[in-house]
């Protein structure tokens, strides 16, 4: 199968049928509800895919400025296309998850091969990877298929299957609905050695609307969630978004 462009990506996305209201998710847990409440309006377009454009800095070795845009189409995956400054030098590339399969592909100067990985462990990363910026599209987690449980007033967990891997995502709710956090299990191979489960997440510091949807759009995320080694070494990227729109 030929992988799309990314421009391709979008352009082929259907226009949303649905709408969101909220006394469909009346049987969702108390947090779970003020959350989605909160992030889509009610009667917006419950969307299947975002565009955002976004900067930061992410870390290798050092921390560097980069420039990105992405697109998440939840029936397909995700393309991160990224350029990141290292002393000075342009390194162009990014991340995918495209159809059950994951890749990272970088460029010295957008020409000179540095990074092509591929295979069973970068997909199952970039499936999770996926899933948690599911906190980008939040129409995605007002189905059926999701399921909605809290331990009490300010934490919901949301469980559910997508991209070949199980979800289990936990968010910390304020009082207006905000997420002040999410956090879940993604596999990957912080620090090298053997892949497995760790915990992957970040905090919203904070959050802007577009087209009826306010979610996150300054964030610090990283491994290791909720252990001291999530500042110490966990930490890897620091996103802003700039732009986002929902189809």
């Amino acid at each position: 199968m030929i992988k799309p462009s990314f421009d391709e990506l979008w352009d082929s996305v259907a226009p949303a049928e649905e709408y969101f209201n909220p006394a469909d998710i009346s049987e969702f847990p108390e947090p779970a509800r003020r959350y989605l409440r909160h992030a889509i309006a009610g009667g917006t377009s419950l969307a299947s895919a975002v565009r955002l454009r976004m900067r930061g800095e992410i870390r290798l070795r050092g921390w560097n400025q980069f420039s990105a845009e992405e697109i998440i189409r939840w029936d397909r995956g995700m393309i991160w296309r990224a350029t990141v400054r290292i002393s000075g030098i342009s390194i162009r590339g990014g991340d995918s998850f495209l159809d059950g399969h994951g890749a990272m592909r970088w460029k010295l100067f957008g020409i000179v091969p540095i990074i092509n990985a591929s295979g069973l462990d970068v997909s199952r990363s970039a499936a999770g990877r996926t899933n948690v910026e599911s906190i980008w599209l939040p129409s995605v987690l007002c189905g059926n298929r999701v399921s909605w449980t809290a331990s009490d007033l300010c934490h919901a967990h949301a469980h559910f299957n997508a991209h070949g891997e199980t979800a289990e995502i936990d968010y910390t709710i304020d009082e207006s609905g905000r997420p002040k956090s999410v956090n879940m299990p993604r596999w990957g191979n912080p620090g090298g050695g053997d892949f497995r489960y760790e915990n992957c997440g970040g905090f919203v510091d904070q959050e802007s609307t577009f087209g009826g949807y306010t979610i996150p759009t300054r964030m610090r995320v990283g491994w290791y969630f909720g252990a001291e080694a999530f500042e110490s070494e966990g930490e890897f990227f620091r996103v802003v978004i700039d732009d986002a729109v929902f189809r």
